[in-house]
């Protein structure tokens, strides 16, 4: 038992001073690799050599620059993090870039993808093989590993859509490879095309998330409405639009008439202020709102206050509205009026939205009290009008006392293809007569 005894003490004060030391010299490591230097972090080393930090932080010294003759070493450091610690996915990171720079390509890509595969989520990872990959001529894995990148990091989207197209040009095969199927995603990069002027490419873009069935909100399409209508892309705007009133039903509610060109013209939807649905310009002066209080049919209206303190001169809100050339219409709209000041008050205006100058009319105004008046007004589309700008604009007073107070309210705003207008009349009329026919036939048999 003696002896046994004083086996178990000899053992804990090994135990004790193998602590001490092991205390003792992280302290001093520590000390050592604070000073940041090559020569601090060589005594860090010598202290606690089975630390792979130690190594990893002096080859990063000695990247800081990198000399030709520090380069041997350099791998042989990242060499021995990667030895100590197998599963660190960063120090593989790192020897693959030595490895890289010593031009030992094979070993380079094998310690990437170790890396890759040890933290396969990782932006920095999947950025650094990707960068990798085009360097080496693989464009595909490269994208999907900046597919991966993006997947993680929202602020490696722009870049990565950049140095695909520097590096492919090829936006078929950046759509298909390194854009996933998440809406946030396909936006940005349509976002960032319509920024490059890519919006050939853009549409392309468009068309899959239309196709897939990617679940987003209107409002995240009227960057790519308001491209159509800047480049005058008619057609895949109407398609455009129709896609998306699809795609939301309950936000596009219109109990106008299907003929009807202009949306949510009894303003019983939500303004949406974009795409081909009414926009707001609000103006200092003017406060613009929707209405339920006061309406001339259905539950609400659009209400438009003046503040009595400008003399406003532009659209209040306006609505852009797709047109055939050479074609003939038919406007209607109901105003009412409360306490309208000075000689200029709202009223509707029509025009051409590339050139006024082809086609501008507007209605009477109203100022003053009134209660719901119509204002209609037939015309005919320019030969090379598609599309028009519908407004509910106050022109400026030139008078004296030109400030503008009051309050007015728009409702049942109607636009029809003429013959349309005529064959909803038609229509309505055989119904009408079809009734009467109806009860005058059936009335014997009642008798």
């Amino acid at each position: 038992m003696g002896w046994l005894n004083h086996a178990v003490l000899v053992c804990l004060a090994i135990s004790v001073s193998l602590c001490a030391y092991l205390a003792f010299a992280q302290a001093a490591a520590d000390r050592h690799s604070r000073q940041q230097t090559p020569e601090g972090i060589r005594r860090a080393i010598w202290w606690e050599p089975w630390n792979p930090d130690h190594y990893a932080q002096l080859a990063r010294a000695l990247e800081r620059p990198l000399k030709a003759g520090d380069l041997p070493e350099v791998v042989r450091l990242y060499e021995k993090a990667v030895q100590l610690s197998p599963h660190n996915a960063e120090y593989w990171d790192r020897l693959g870039q030595a490895y890289e720079w010593a031009g030992r390509v094979e070993a380079a890509q094998d310690a990437h993808e170790r890396a890759a595969l040890l933290f396969p989520a990782s932006p920095t990872m999947n950025w650094t093989i990707g960068n990798f990959y085009l360097r080496e001529g693989k464009t595909e894995p490269a994208l999907h590993a900046f597919k991966r990148a993006i997947l993680g990091d929202p602020e490696m989207r722009r870049p990565a859509f950049d140095l695909a197209w520097r590096a492919t040009g090829d936006g078929e095969l950046i759509v298909h490879e390194m854009i996933p199927a998440q809406a946030d995603i396909c936006f940005e990069y349509l976002n960032y095309l319509l920024d490059a002027e890519r919006l050939d490419e853009g549409t392309k873009v468009w068309d899959q998330i239309i196709d897939t069935g990617l679940h987003f909100e209107p409002r995240q399409a009227f960057p790519y409405l308001d491209a159509l209508i800047l480049y005058r892309r008619i057609d895949q705007l109407t398609a455009a639009w129709s896609a998306l009133k699809e795609k939301n039903p309950s936000m596009f509610r219109d109990g106008t008439s299907h003929s009807n060109l202009i949306t949510n013209g009894d303003f019983e939807s939500e303004i949406l202020n974009g795409g081909l649905d009414w926009r707001i310009n609000q103006e200092p002066g003017a406060v613009i709102s929707i209405d339920n209080l006061t309406f001339r049919d259905g539950i609400h209206s659009l209400q438009i206050r003046f503040e009595g303190n400008q003399n406003l001169s532009d659209a209040l809100i306006f609505q852009y509205v797709p047109v055939t050339p050479n074609t003939s219409y038919r406007f209607e709209g109901y105003l009412r009026a409360q306490g309208i000041t000075t000689d200029s008050g709202p009223r509707f205006q029509i025009r051409d939205a590339g050139d006024p100058a082809e086609l501008f009319l507007q209605t009477d105004d109203v100022v003053g009290n009134s209660s719901w008046v119509q204002r209609q007004v037939d015309f005919k589309s320019g030969p090379s009008t598609r599309l028009l700008e519908l407004r509910v604009a106050r022109p400026p007073s030139a008078k004296f006392d030109n400030r503008i107070a009051g309050t007015v309210w728009v409702d049942q705003v109607v636009m029809t293809a003429i013959e349309s207008a005529a064959s909803t009349h038609l229509a309505r009329s055989m119904t009408h007569e079809a009734e009467a026919r109806e009860i005058v036939g059936g009335s014997p048999s009642r008798k």
